[in-house]
C-alpha cells in the first residue's frame, strides 16, 4: 500500500513539474506569440547548424547566418525580399548539403543590419551596400554562387550586371525589376495605391491579423493554415518595423528602381538560372520570358502549383533546382578544362 501511494505520489509531482513548462508553453502562444516565432527561428538556426554573426563596416553592420567554410565548390550567397530576413531561407538550406558553404545576410535596413538613410533602400543602393558585405566577408576572394527571390532577386541581378568578376553563376527567383507584360493582383493593388496617392494599405505591410492572412493569400498559391495568435505574432514581429517597411516600398517602386533588373539583364554574364511560380499573383510569371529572350542561354524553371512565395511553398524542390544547376555548371566547367588540356 506504501509502495502504491509512493508511485501516486511520484505521479503527481510529475505531472506538477510537467504542468509548470507546458503551461508556461501555452500561455507564451497565447500572451506572447511574436516570442514563440523568435524561439522558432532560433531552433531552426540551430537544428541546421547556421550561426549567427556580424560583420562591421566603417560604423555600418550586417548580421548574417552561414553555415560550412570556403572551399573548392564556390560559396553561395542568399538574398531575401522585401521586409524579409536571413531566416527566410532555413527552408531551403533545409535540403542543401551541409559541405557546401552557405551565407545568408539580413538586406540593408532589414533584421539585424544598421538602418540609415532611405538611398541605401534603393535597388543601387542594397547593391552598394551588399557588396561592402562581401568585401568585408572577403566572399569574392573567388567567384561564388548568388540567389536572390523578389526584391533580393532584383538587388541580385543588378549586382551579377555590375560585378560580373565575382559571380560564377546566379539562381534569380520570382525576381521584382522586370516589366512583365501581363499584369497580376499585386500590379492592381498597386495601382490603386498611386491613385490614392499611396494612402490606402499597402499589402505587403499588414497590419492586423486579417491583412497578414491577406499578405500570405496574394504571395501564397498554396493555402497554409495558420492559428489566429501566430498571425498575431507575426504582426507584433513587423509593427515596429513598418515605417522602415513603408519607406523601402516607397523606394523599390520608385522609377529608379522598379525595372531595375530589366535595365541591368543584358549585362549579365554569370550562368544564370531563373526559378518562377507559375502562379505567382505579385511578379507575373511572364517575367521569366523577357530575361529569356535578353539572355537565351538561361534556364528557366517553372514551379506548378506554385505562388510568388517559391522558398516557402516548394523548399525542397528549390533547393534540388540549385543543386542540379550548380552541378550541370561544374560539369561543363571541368568538360571545358578538359578539352583545353587535350
Amino acid at each position: 500500500m506504501a509502495a502504491d501511494l509512493d508511485v501516486v505520489n511520484l505521479f503527481i509531482i510529475a505531472g506538477g513539474t510537467l504542468a509548470i513548462p507546458i503551461l508556461a508553453f501555452v500561455a507564451s502562444v497565447l500572451l506572447w506569440p511574436s516570442a514563440l516565432i523568435k524561439v522558432y527561428y532560433w531552433y531552426w538556426r540551430r537544428t541546421l547548424g547556421l550561426q549567427v554573426r556580424y560583420a562591421d563596416c566603417g560604423g555600418y553592420r550586417f548580421c548574417y547566418t552561414y553555415r560550412g567554410k570556403p572551399g573548392m565548390r564556390p560559396s553561395i550567397l542568399m538574398l531575401h525580399g522585401f521586409s524579409a530576413h536571413k531566416d527566410t531561407w532555413l527552408t531551403v538550406v533545409k535540403y542543401l548539403p551541409k559541405h557546401l558553404h552557405i551565407v545568408c545576410v539580413d538586406m540593408p535596413g532589414h533584421e539585424g543590419t544598421t538602418r540609415t538613410n532611405t538611398e541605401d533602400y534603393s535597388i543601387q543602393g542594397q547593391v552598394r551596400r551588399i557588396h561592402q558585405f562581401v568585401e568585408t566577408v572577403r566572399l569574392n576572394r573567388k567567384p561564388f554562387h548568388l540567389v536572390g527571390t523578389a526584391m533580393g532577386g532584383n538587388v541580385a541581378g543588378v549586382y551579377a550586371a555590375c560585378y560580373s568578376s565575382e559571380i560564377c553563376s546566379m539562381t534569380l527567383i520570382c525576381p521584382d525589376g522586370i516589366r512583365h507584360p501581363c499584369e497580376t493582383k499585386f500590379d492592381n493593388h498597386l495601382q490603386d495605391l498611386e491613385h490614392s496617392n499611396y494612402t490606402l494599405n499597402i499589402p505587403l505591410i499588414p497590419t492586423t491579423p486579417e491583412e497578414m492572412e491577406d499578405m500570405f493569400r496574394l504571395c501564397s498559391h498554396v493555402r497554409f493554415k495558420i492559428p489566429q495568435q501566430i498571425l498575431q505574432g507575426l504582426v507584433d514581429v513587423r509593427q515596429p518595423h513598418n515605417t522602415f517597411y513603408q519607406e523601402v516600398f516607397m523606394e523599390i517602386v520608385g522609377e529608379n528602381s522598379r525595372y531595375a533588373l530589366q535595365e541591368h539583364v543584358h549585362l549579365i554574364t554569370a550562368p544564370l538560372q531563373v526559378i518562377w511560380g507559375k502562379q505567382d499573383q505579385v511578379v507575373d510569371v511572364s517575367g521569366a520570358t523577357v530575361i529569356a529572350e535578353v539572355l537565351p542561354g538561361c534556364r528557366v524553371d517553372l514551379l506548378e502549383n506554385c505562388g510568388h512565395s517559391v522558398v516557402m511553398e516548394r523548399p525542397c524542390r528549390t533547393a534540388k533546382l540549385i543543386l542540379e544547376n550548380k552541378s550541370r555548371l561544374i560539369c561543363n566547367v571541368n568538360l571545358n578544362h578538359h578539352d583545353n588540356k587535350s
